[in-house]
């Protein structure tokens, strides 16, 4: 019996930090310029979960990198996103790092 509580209590734990994704990407339409990525990025830098921001005009994505075990509210984002005068389509949490999506938006514009 001790052992499944242990199980569940992991499988639980498991599941909690699953759903806290350490990267929070975004489509976000209305960005046609570095001003709104300035923008955008200076809304979502005043949340303390935020650990950096990458936007991409070009593929209307704004990527959210948080700190390790702390997540932003979807409600959160789209205050953000919609005070800075945009409109945000859609919220992913990801395994991927901050770093590759860098990677990949530096090797799709050398192209």
């Amino acid at each position: 019996m001790k052992n499944r509580l242990t199980l569940a209590a992991a499988a639980l734990l498991l599941t909690s930090l699953a759903a806290h994704a350490e990267t929070i990407e975004m489509k976000v339409f209305g960005m046609v310029c570095g001003f709104c990525a300035q923008g955008i990025e200076a809304s979502l830098r005043k949340n303390p979960a935020t650990v950096d921001v990458v936007v991409s005009l070009e593929k209307q994505l704004v990527v959210v990198e948080t700190r390790a075990g702390v997540d932003i509210p979807d409600k959160d984002l789209k205050a953000a996103i919609t005070s800075a005068g945009y409109d945000l389509k859609s919220v992913a949490r990801t395994a991927r790092t901050l770093a590759d999506v860098r990677g990949e938006l530096a090797s799709k514009s050398d192209r």
